[in-house]
């Protein structure tokens, strides 16, 4: 199995430095990073947001996979991830994580693909890894 990297640089402080993050693959490469962009409304990325694609990412592939696999593949998924970063005590963590999916699966119910839907949030690898945040919600459901 492979193993996939990306890479970070910091330039200064805390609240006045900023950095660029880059991936392996190239699909995204220098983008600014800094304090206002992570806790304010300032220009770049952040850790949170990085974060949130990725599991919204794992998830589409864990719900495609159990959905295909029972006989239902899907015609499309379209999965959101919010992370919230909250101070804790003296530090910072991501206290939750909100999952949204909304399908189109023919020839499946709304319950079937919510249970689907739960099975992909508890065995994605992301989800696992994530086991630390204190909540992950999951709000599934079928369009027409």
């Amino acid at each position: 199995m492979p193993t996939r990297s990306a890479n970070a640089e910091w330039q200064g402080d805390f609240k006045r430095g900023g950095g660029t993050v880059s991936v392996e693959s190239g699909s995204f490469t220098g983008q600014q990073y800094n304090f206002s962009g992570r806790f304010e409304s300032g220009p770049g990325t952040n850790p949170e947001e990085l974060l949130a694609a990725a599991h919204a990412a794992c998830f589409a592939m864990a719900l495609s996979v159990g959905l295909t696999q029972a006989g239902n593949p899907p015609e499309s998924l379209a999965a959101d991830a919010k992370a919230t970063i909250e101070q804790v005590g003296e530090g910072f963590e991501i206290t939750r994580i909100d999952l949204t999916v909304r399908g189109r699966v023919p020839g499946l119910d709304d319950d079937g693909f919510k249970q689907a839907a739960q099975g992909a949030k508890e065995g994605c690898p992301l989800s696992k890894a994530l086991a630390a945040v204190k909540e992950i919600t999951l709000d599934a459901s079928l369009e027409s």
